[in-house]
């Protein structure tokens, strides 16, 4: 093997095992909305479709309830681009870690959070010619699963939570638990430890107070406040540069 095809194997081989975690919490997911999908009255056929082509997490379950309660077709389309409007956050973000190459525009359909999370950790890392390798493999392999979840929860989603019931009521805890695990690698610092903190407190408090809608969106406004806040603090102090 020549030492450019290592190089390559290297970093599909690393995207794969960066990635094969992010199962744990898409599998059970996506079967969740299988078997929602499949309840709403869409057919196992569309239900893989919908995950295959549309593959936006929270936008698909807006989806299926939109369609289902005989919502007009404009209104769904622009939920679901406002619900996935984060992503002309996370563009910018890793951006600056991609190459000219014509391909990155189609690859970006395979940018969840997670990926990104990944990503935005890992791009850095690697060489330029190498991180095409690693995004696609960690793409391909939760692309995969989210697919073959939604097909496990289209066709024996039932079966499954009704054999055991206990799967049905901790499956839908799957994704925030993988958010969680990703975000804790981040508490080393005390900027970003108090900005976890923060917003997760905020959240809570909104959540409890009724505001349950504008919880999260909230929370991280306190959030990325307070980074931002600590940060200046921090550079005024010297105790950071940049």
């Amino acid at each position: 093997m020549s030492s450019i095809e290592a190089v390559k194997n290297s970093a599909w081989q690393q995207g794969a095992r960066d990635a094969l975690p992010l199962l744990g919490g898409y599998i059970p997911v996506a079967i969740s909305f299988g078997l929602i999908a499949v309840q709403s009255g869409f057919s196992a056929l569309e239900t893989v479709l919908i995950s295959a082509l549309i593959y936006a997490g929270a936008s698909q379950f807006l989806f299926i309830a939109m369609v289902a309660s005989g919502a007009p077709l404009w209104l769904v389309l622009v939920m679901t681009l406002l619900i996935n409007a984060r992503h002309l956050v996370y563009g910018p973000n890793i951006a600056p870690y991609l190459s000219n190459s014509r391909w990155w525009p189609v690859l970006m359909h395979g940018l969840t959070d997670q990926i990104f999370a990944l990503a935005h950790t890992r791009l850095p890392q690697l060489q330029q010619k190498d991180r095409m390798g690693w995004y696609i493999s960690a793409a391909l392999i939760a692309w995969g699963s989210w697919i073959v979840g939604t097909a496990v929860g289209a066709v024996a989603g039932a079966e499954i939570t009704s054999r055991w019931p206990l799967l049905g009521e901790v499956m839908p805890f799957a994704l925030p638990a993988l958010f969680l695990v990703l975000i804790a690698p981040r508490f080393t610092s005390l900027q970003w430890s108090l900005t976890m903190l923060v917003t997760i407190v905020v959240a809570l408090l909104l959540k409890l107070i009724g505001m349950t809608n504008s919880a999260i969106p909230l929370a991280a406004l306190c959030g990325v406040s307070l980074f931002y806040l600590v940060q200046a603090k921090l550079k005024a102090e010297g105790k950071i540069h940049g």
